[in-house]
């Protein structure tokens, strides 16, 4: 029996990435039923405390534990989400990962860790100043990653 290709996919809490999601289940995985070509392996890239909040002096210390909270809170609906969707579209065996850090680097690094075949992002659409500003993730991972990069865009007549 042959090992079964590894899909990275990257998620988080915006509706690009649910939209991805949903758009790679119902194009790769439903209509193979159990002969599903892929492992899905979901990753959440979780941001550091620090790196949200940038803030410097003794208000620091008090903000990152309750920083800290909110982003395992955060996290824990996304895995939770991924798996509802994954379940409802008859996929049930999806690994979701949360990993700390920039979701360039993280993406990048899970790619390489699981010997990815394929990875898939949501495109946020941001315009030319936005994302010269916060950088294209995927942009990033389509010139960095060890392997074929997807990205999902939702059609403008979707919203």
């Amino acid at each position: 029996m042959s090992m079964k290709q590894i899909m990275v996919i990257a998620v988080d809490d915006s509706a690009p990435s649910m939209y991805a999601l949903e758009w790679t289940l119902d194009h790769f995985f439903t209509p193979f039923g159990s002969l599903q070509p892929f492992q899905l392996i979901a990753v959440h890239a979780r941001p550091v405390p620090i790196s949200v909040i940038q803030l410097a002096g003794p208000a620091t210390a008090e903000i990152i534990p309750m920083m800290e909270i909110d982003l395992k809170k955060a996290a824990g609906r996304i895995t939770e989400k991924v798996k509802e969707l994954c379940k409802k579209k008859s996929v049930n065996e999806v690994n979701v990962e949360v990993m700390e850090g920039d979701p360039r680097d993280v993406l990048c690094e899970a790619v390489d860790k699981h010997h990815a075949n394929i990875l898939v992002l949501g495109s946020h659409g941001y315009g030319i100043v936005k994302r010269a500003v916060l950088g294209s993730v995927s942009d990033y991972c389509a010139h960095h990653a060890h392997c074929s990069v997807m990205i999902v865009k939702k059609p403008k007549n979707k919203e």
